[in-house]
């Protein structure tokens, strides 16, 4: 348990009930080991974002069981649950949610201060350079280009020092050269500093940073690769429908 950073064992997640219901996730147990970086790929209602909202505590399977860090989330109070999300986990989304009227720091030190927090000037500093910003942190928003932005959100996530940094199409809104410089930070991240990273990707490429790539098909794990390029995950894609579940 030491090396892993969440451990999901059997979750099932169900919307509704009776024969409306539908089950987005089914059974599922996984294991992602402290210090690595996993993608999860999956076609449209494969119950990707669901995997990745349980994980993170941010909604409750209907059975089973979720561990983070040695805590387990499912028998958690909300006010518990709100706590240990706000302290040990980091989120970055594809829209990069950045207020206009505030600078890069300010930004960045938002929801601590909306906590009751107030993060030190070097802690906030530390964060915008770790993303290469460090000069750009009296900047507003429009005075970023999009590739920035996502840095300000990432360096947002970073500022509690999370042991997990979950990651919702964290690319999707950037074109491909800035897309890559994203992704070379988030994998230096990883590697330098030993960041645990699961991230939702449509996009092969994206992937292809990953560690290794897990499948999910009608809310089941499908398979998995690891250290795949963008070309051996394109494949695996293509032949979602012909994986055995």
């Amino acid at each position: 348990m030491n090396d892993e950073a969440i451990r999901m064992r059997s979750v099932s997640r169900r919307h509704g009930t009776g024969e409306g219901a539908v089950t987005a996730l089914d059974q599922v147990s996984l294991s992602f080991p402290r210090g690595t970086f996993t993608a999860v790929m999956g076609p449209s209602g494969s119950g990707k974002s669901t995997l990745l909202q349980c994980a993170a505590g941010l909604d409750r399977p209907t059975s089973g069981s979720v561990t983070l860090c040695g805590t387990e989330l499912t028998t958690l109070s909300e006010t518990k649950l709100t706590l240990l999300r706000r302290r040990r986990v980091g989120f970055v989304f594809q829209a990069f949610n950045l207020l206009p009227s505030l600078t890069a720091e300010q930004n960045v030190t938002l929801p601590l201060r909306l906590g009751g927090h107030r993060p030190s000037t070097a802690r906030v500093r530390e964060v915008l350079r770790q993303v290469g910003l460090g000069e750009r942190a009296r900047h507003r928003p429009a005075e970023l280009s999009g590739g920035q932005q996502q840095r300000v959100a990432l360096a947002r996530a970073l500022i509690t020092r999370p042991d997990v940094l979950f990651g919702d199409e964290p690319t999707g809104a950037l074109d491909s050269r800035t897309g890559r410089e994203v992704l070379a930070l988030l994998r230096g991240m990883v590697d330098g500093e030993g960041q645990t990273i699961v991230m939702v990707t449509h996009d092969p490429v994206a992937a292809s940073y990953a560690d290794r790539v897990l499948f999910l098909v009608d809310g089941r794990v499908s398979g998995e690769l690891a250290g795949a390029g963008a070309g051996t995950i394109a494949a695996r894609m293509a032949t979602w429908e012909a994986v055995p579940c």
